[in-house]
Formats: C-alpha cells, structure tokens, sequence
C-alpha cells in the first residue's frame, strides 16, 4: 500500500520535488538534478508520483514506472487554482500534491513510445504543411506586387508557375529568378511532405484498429493515426459524449440557475484530432459526399436547416461518439440512417 505521494515539478535540469503522506503532512522538500532525481527515486520506496502533463512527462512517467513507482499525470490547468500565493518550483510541486489529492481529480494517461512516435512523424508532416503554406503565400504576395491576383490554395500552383515561366512575361528578371527559387523550396517541401504522407498511410494500414476506424465514412489514414497517437485509451471515457468533449466538440456553457446557456464550440481539447473530424465532416457536405446521404436522414434534415460549417462541427461530434463506441466494441462503423430505414 503506498503511503506516499510525491509531486515533481519537471524542468530541464533542475527538478523541485514534494514529499507527503496520503493524508498531506509533509515528508521532504528537495530540489535535484537531473542525475540526482532519478538516483533519488530509485532509492525511495514503492510511492506514488505525480507530474504535471508536460513535454517530458510520458518519459519521465515510463522511467518511474520502471523503478516500481505509480505514476499520475495531471493537466496544468487543474494544479493552477491550488498554488498558494506566489508562483515558485516549490509552490509549484506542492500544488501538484494538493491537486492530486481531489478525490474528483481527473488524470492524463501517459503516452507510450510508440504513440510518441507516432505523433512526431505526424507533427513532422503538420509543420512542413505549415512551412509550404507560408512560401506559397509569399509567392502569391510577390506576384500581387506586379498585377498578378491568384486565389487562396496549393491547387492554383500550375497557373502560378505558368506566369513565371512565359516566356515574355513582365516580371523583373530579380523577381522571376526570386520566384523560381521560391517555387523550387515548394516542390521540395511537397515532395518531403509526399514521403512522410506515404510513411503515415502505410503505419495506418498495420492495425486492425486503424482500418476498422476508416470503414466510417469522413474518416481516412491521418485521421486514424491521430486518434491512434493522440487519444487516449477509449475506456478512459464513460461514454462517447465525454471523448466528444475531450476534442472540445461540445459548446461552451455559461448556465446559472438552472437555466442552460450554450455558446461557441470550446475548442479545449485534442486540436489534430479535433480538425481532421472536422474536416472529413465537410467532405460529406461538398457535391460528390452529399450523394451518400439518405433522403430524410438527421444528416439531411440537418442540412437543409443550417449552415454548412455549423451542421459540419455537429456531425464531427457524432463522428468522435461513433469512434468511441466502435473502438470500445471492436465493431466496424453502422451508418444509423441504413440501420433504421
């Protein structure tokens, strides 16, 4: 039976730790190196230890782990409102401690190696999408200096390299020789992000997890292999309205009173997962997705009602439920408007 609770403040070389017995009264406050915590630990008895959910946690989590420790990880946010007055590493820590100690505290599930991984191949791809963005906004922004108006998006690149490249064009030779530069980093980025898409989509393709989760309409590779590195475990959640408001697909509530007001979307949650669903909902509202959908269905009588973008984020909701439930299951996706027809 651990008898002890200890709340570390991580940082990168100096870690502030808080020692108490499960009823709070202090045992040790120390701050250590990095060398020495992780000698400290291993000579501490069976204990349970609590980060906050930081960059280093899940490491540090699978180390403690190792040594025999049980290992909690809290959301930062949570540990803030028990700080005592001025803000410091010792405070810090024994704030971890205090919160941790809320019978109604709600923990974060360390991530393992593999989904690490995985999500740094996955952000690896997010950043160079980011990076080919800003360089093709800079050529477009180049060319609008000279007359030349090209809409938002990647698709409009043929038009864009065509005007540099024709032969008697009114562009300055600088400028022209600035933009082939500029289209020269783009290809390269779009060949980068090619590879790891390919890497991304042959990682999806290994688990039967994955591609249960693809057989859902809206759903594809990257989507899988966020939920994948991401998520947590499904069993985490009680029911799908709560991995719902994980991703923060629920509105903001601002009730008093008995009296419910609901506002905006939270956006307080896991944003990768949060986008793709979104995304893969506005594939089934364009011309060649709305085929799909039943006469007379929810999804149907959703849009002839609302907007686009509104009815969209309430189908990502029901998207992030039937994941839940699909994975908890082990069930392939069953589209409700089949089921009762």
């Amino acid at each position: 039976m651990k008898n002890t609770m200890i709340g570390v403040d991580l940082a990168k070389r100096v870690f502030q730790l808080h020692g108490a017995t499960m009823a709070g009264e202090v045992k040790f406050r120390k701050k250590l190196s990095r060398d020495q915590f992780r000698a400290f630990m291993a000579a501490q008895p069976a204990a349970l230890v609590v980060f906050e959910a930081c960059g280093s946690a899940s490491y540090w989590a699978r180390e403690m782990e190792a040594l025999g420790h049980e290992v909690r990880l809290i959301a930062p946010q949570y540990v803030r409102p028990f700080v005592k007055r001025q803000k410091n590493d010792a405070a810090d820590a024994e704030a971890i401690v205090i919160a941790a100690r809320q019978p109604e505290m709600r923990f974060v599930a360390p991530k393992t190696a593999d989904q690490q991984a995985k999500a740094v191949l996955f952000r690896g791809r997010e950043r160079l999408v980011h990076q080919r963005t800003e360089l093709v906004n800079a050529l477009r922004a180049v060319l609008y200096e000279y007359g030349h108006v090209f809409p938002v998006g990647f698709c409009h690149m043929k038009r864009i390299a065509a005007v540099v490249e024709a032969p008697g064009s009114d562009l300055p030779a600088l400028v022209i020789a600035e933009c082939r530069d500029l289209l020269a980093q783009i290809a390269e980025k779009t060949e980068r992000i090619d590879a790891k898409t390919k890497t991304l989509k042959a990682l999806a393709a290994e688990t039967d997890t994955a591609l249960r989760l693809q057989t859902m309409p809206g759903v594809g590779p990257l989507t899988t292999l966020a939920v994948d590195a991401f998520a947590p475990d499904m069993a985490q959640f009680k029911s799908g309205r709560d991995f719902a408001a994980w991703l923060g697909l629920v509105p903001r509530q601002h009730s008093s009173g008995g009296k419910e007001r609901l506002g905006r979307m939270t956006k307080a949650g896991q944003t990768d997962i949060r986008r793709l669903l979104i995304i893969g909902a506005m594939s089934r509202m364009n011309w060649l997705g709305q085929r799909s959908i039943v006469e007379g269905s929810w999804l149907s009588r959703m849009l002839t009602r609302k907007p686009k973008m509104l009815v969209a984020i309430a189908l990502a909701n029901k998207m992030a439920r039937q994941i839940w439930a699909m994975l908890t299951k082990n069930e392939d996706y069953k589209d409700p408007a089949l089921a009762t027809a």
